[in-house]
């Protein structure tokens, strides 16, 4: 008997599902499910047929041919079905597609194993990819109350696993509690998950056959609706198509356009429901993966090596779900407070006398500004841990003089090493080459590619021996220059000559049976050959972890060479990577489209556990305009990481550079995020600390409202302010969806009724439209030109009534830097209640970061009428006002200590 997990917050109310749309369901017999007593029965009947074994719906047909076009006696010779559709050939349901008995694995008995329970799968008959495995072990272990984890291997010979380490459980938990129960089919082999609370079908892998080849592994499996986010890192919206289209997952260097396989690669999906309840599916493997979607609605898994290893999380929300996934995954590291600011970039800053030159454009337009960056251009022959002698020679010197000024300073590092140095002339690659550090070729040669600098070795991080040089690489440089933090760019990684300058060998590393769709054609196209070798496996397996074993070793060096909060930035992505890294989506062109799409991008990233991220802003491609740019910097101000960085040949997008009404306009809404940082900051201490999401969908906070499960034009912060941007070129207005409830304008307090619905909100050229939920506190701070002084500023609190006339907030805070502070308990939490026409501040935990803060004033939204009297710890004040039209009562003139207990009141 398992014991409940203490650790499990579980809703296991009965829901039940409003659509009812799971046909397969219906056709399936009762059988055998995850019982209390952990006796496992595997009976299941199989759905029947109409009209023989062929007649299938259209949109109930699994690919049989996803490996290559196949003609009709081909198809049939793999005892697939052939029937030609009138619509094209591509793009729509397959010609040739498996019938529901299409011969597969054969389940044996269930055995308990340390973990769970197991059964060997057997097929009696070879399918027709090469290097079937004949005899595979799948392993059931239910390790939590929410989360249910299926792997299925080679059990005679050891495959490439995903050293990711993962969340095990502490704990057991009680069956009886599970939110799953698990079904199987013995032959041909398939389990079936079910919602206990109302049966609902999440996964059904009989749909299709299970493939298990050495190269080739293939799992189908039904969805319970159509509403599905994930499979990042995609250039898509907030749902994915599921009208037969497909995404592949394998990093590459490649801006965001249409289809294209891009920087990351992220197996996690999330599925709602349509009643409130959500599920999610992870698939650790990080080999190259094709996702197959269909309106069935259904899915199909094509990977290229390792194992079936799936982790499913019942939630039974969203939120609960990401919880669930992040646990697994790790959660998010906490980022230094400096790095919430603005950040500005340009790849063409020439030398330190023109990076000067911006900063101080930027301090003569009052324009806030946090951490100043260098691309490639500061680098000597563009060799990473260099500087160039005459362009930069007083790089070190710069840096100091920024840190003078309370700037932080940031510089790219790429990982490729320069290779053609002369001997004894460039340290990294001499020392490299002298330990061991870097990726092999299949003959155990250093292999050698082409980036910036010209032929490049590349360092392996998955060996101990490269992290340690890698952390005397950045020792070395950071005593000369002390940057803040990290950029590591061109880490998927990216190559300009295909594998290597000698080619690849002709192996089936390098030409697989099966490629998914990835730009080029081939796993080497623009990165390294698949055959190359490196400390833990072959790059063919370890290439999609190639940016996150970067961003481990770059995190812990910064660690210990600073000291302090470790700030990296990193394109190439990989589950896992939000504990180590931030996130920026690359290489997006300075178009209105772009800056649309940022928007699920952000989202989706914070799905993933990486809530540091944000797009470039104004556009890094192309030429930006003076109205796109100002939209992009309102937006911008909303992304958790805000940046604005572009390329050397297009025209300066320094918010300087622009008339003096767009200035305005950027530097309010820039001023207007940095007022909002202790509320932000906030945030990111639970995503650290609990896995919340800081940008948020709008689906995760209103699960139950069927608008919200689409809207990607809109986001949350946490769960109380709705950032409504304008998006299109030439529009004064927006219409913005609000939930139900009463929100709040930011700006002036105005209150807006909503019953859940859309409403046409003004937008002009100097406003994004911003509201408070009701019933949320938020604090804010007065604004600086760096956090370095706004942190030393008065408090404000911005209160939004619920109708009945509470709200609550709070604020995390510490000295913004240093090491574990939550974990330490070094750090102050302050609590804010409001009841009716009281407000009062406590301190929960304090250390010594409050001390000399003060609240200076109190904004009330949705006062009803006049306040006649005003009190801060019980002494009158004189200094209020209260706005009828909008309801705005607000208290001003205060030095309320924040170290301390304090209220205000007011009567009516």
């Amino acid at each position: 008997m398992f014991k409940a997990n203490a650790h499990e917050d579980i809703d296991l109310r009965s829901r039940t599902d409003p659509k009812k749309r799971d046909q397969m369901q219906n056709n399936m017999k009762s059988s055998s499910s995850l019982s209390s007593n952990s006796e496992w029965n595997s009976e299941l009947s199989f759905r029947t047929l109409k009209n023989g074994k062929c007649e299938i719906a259209d949109e109930d047909r699994f690919d049989c041919a996803r490996d290559r076009a196949l003609s009709k006696a081909a198809c049939e010779e793999r005892g697939c079905c052939y029937i030609p559709l009138p619509q094209s050939r591509f793009g729509g349901p397959p010609w040739c597609f498996y019938p529901p008995s299409y011969p597969g694995y054969r389940m044996g008995p269930l055995a308990p194993t340390p973990r769970g329970q197991a059964a060997n799968l057997t097929r009696p008959v070879p399918s027709y990819l090469p290097g079937d495995i004949s005899v595979l072990q799948m392993e059931v272990m239910a390790e939590t109350a929410g989360r249910l984890h299926i792997a299925i291997r080679d059990p005679l010979s050891p495959r490439y696993e995903v050293p990711l380490p993962v969340d095990k459980p502490r704990e057991g938990f009680d069956v009886q509690n599970a939110l799953y129960s698990i079904e199987f089919q013995p032959h041909p082999f398939g389990f079936i998950v079910r919602r206990k609370s109302n049966g609902r079908v999440l996964l059904n892998t009989t749909v299709g056959p299970l493939l298990f080849a050495d190269q080739y592994l293939q799992l189908s499996t039904s969805l319970a609706s159509s509403v599905v986010s994930g499979l990042g890192e995609h250039y898509t919206p907030l749902v994915l198509d599921l009208n037969w289209t497909s995404v592949t997952l394998w990093n590459r260097d490649m801006a965001p356009h249409g289809s294209a396989n891009l920087y990351g690669s992220h197996p996690f999906y999330l599925v709602q429901e349509g009643d409130g309840q959500a599920y999610g599916v992870f698939l650790l493997n990080s080999n190259a993966m094709e996702v197959v979607l269909q309106p069935t609605p259904a899915l199909t898994w094509i990977t290229t090596g390792g194992i079936l290893d799936l982790y499913i999380f019942l939630g039974p929300d969203p939120h609960m779900v990401i919880q669930q996934y992040h646990r697994v995954i790790g959660y998010p590291m906490m980022p230094p407070y400096w790095s919430l600011g603005f950040h500005l970039c340009r790849w063409g800053y020439t030398s330190t006398n023109a990076t000067r030159a911006v900063v101080q454009q930027m301090r003569q337009a009052k324009f806030p500004l946090d951490v100043q960056w260098n691309d490639l251009d500061y680098a000597d022959k563009r060799r990473v841990f260099t500087f160039d002698p005459l362009r930069f020679g007083d790089l070190p010197q710069m840096v100091r003089e920024f840190h003078q000024q309370g700037l932080k300073y940031v510089l790219i590092l790429d990982p490729g090493i320069s290779s053609t140095s002369p001997p004894g002339t460039y340290k990294p690659f001499d020392e490299g080459q002298r330990r061991g550090v870097f990726i092999k070729n299949s003959t155990g040669q250093t292999l050698i590619g082409k980036v910036w600098p010209g032929p490049t070795a590349f360092p392996d991080f998955t060996n101990p021996q490269t992290r340690s040089w890698w952390e005397d690489c950045i020792r070395d440089f950071y005593e000369r220059v002390p940057v803040d933090g990290l950029w590591i760019d061109m880490n998927e990684p990216a190559s300009f000559v295909q594998g290597s300058v000698d080619g690849c060998p002709d192996t089936d590393l390098e030409k697989p049976p099966f490629v998914p769709g990835v730009i080029g054609g081939q796993l080497n196209s623009g990165t390294l050959c698949m055959s190359s070798l490196q400390n833990f496996s072959t790059h063919y397996n370890l290439h999609n972890l190639y940016g996150l074993t970067e961003a481990v070793a770059t995190h812990s060096a910064l660690l210990k060479v600073r000291g302090t909060r470790p700030f990296v930035l990193s394109r190439s992505s990989f589950p896992g990577l939000g504990r180590f890294s931030g996130h920026w989506t690359g290489d997006v062109r300075s178009d209105w489209e772009q800056l649309r799409y940022s928007i699920p991008a952000v989202l989706l990233f914070g799905l993933y556990g990486v809530p540091l991220v944000g797009a470039d802003v104004c556009g890094f491609g192309g030429d930006t305009t003076e109205e796109l740019c100002v939209r992009w910097t309102q937006l911008g101000a909303f992304y958790p990481f805000m940046r604005n960085h572009n390329d050397r040949p297009n025209a300066p997008q320094e918010p300087y550079v622009f008339g003096q009404e767009a200035q305005a306009a950027m530097r309010n809404a820039t001023m207007l995020r940095y007022s909002l940082l202790p509320f932000l900051y906030t945030l990111f201490h639970y995503a650290h600390t609990s896995a919340h999401t800081v940008a948020r969908a709008l689906f995760v906070e209103f699960p139950f409202d069927p608008h919200c499960q689409t809207i990607d034009r809109q986001f949350l912060w946490g769960s109380s302010l709705l950032i409504s941007p304008v998006l299109e070129q030439g529009t004064v207005e927006v219409a913005a969806y609000l939930p139900a409830g009463t929100w709040y304008s930011l700006h002036s307090g105005q209150p807006y009724y909503s019953k859940g619905q859309y409403l046409v909100l003004p937008a002009s050229l100097d406003t994004i439209n911003v509201h408070v939920r009701e019933g949320h506190i938020i604090p804010q701070q007065v604004p600086a030109l760096t956090t370095a002084v706004s942190r030393t500023n008065p408090f404000l609190l911005t209160v939004a009534l619920s109708s009945e006339g509470w709200a609550k907030g709070e604020l995390f805070w510490d000295d913004g830097e240093s090491l574990d502070t939550f974990e330490r308990a070094d750090y102050s939490r302050v609590i804010f209640i409001v009841s009716p026409s009281k407000l009062v501040s406590e301190p929960v935990i304090l250390n010594g970061a409050l001390d000399g803060l003060v609240v200076s004033e109190v904004r009330v939204f949705g006062v009803p009428t006049p306040p006649t009297a005003v009190w801060a710890n019980g002494q009158k004040v004189k200094d209020f006002t209260y706005h009828s039209e909008t309801r705005l009562f607000t208290v001003s003139g205060l030095a309320l200590p924040m170290t301390e207990v304090f209220t205000v009141q007011w009567s009516l």
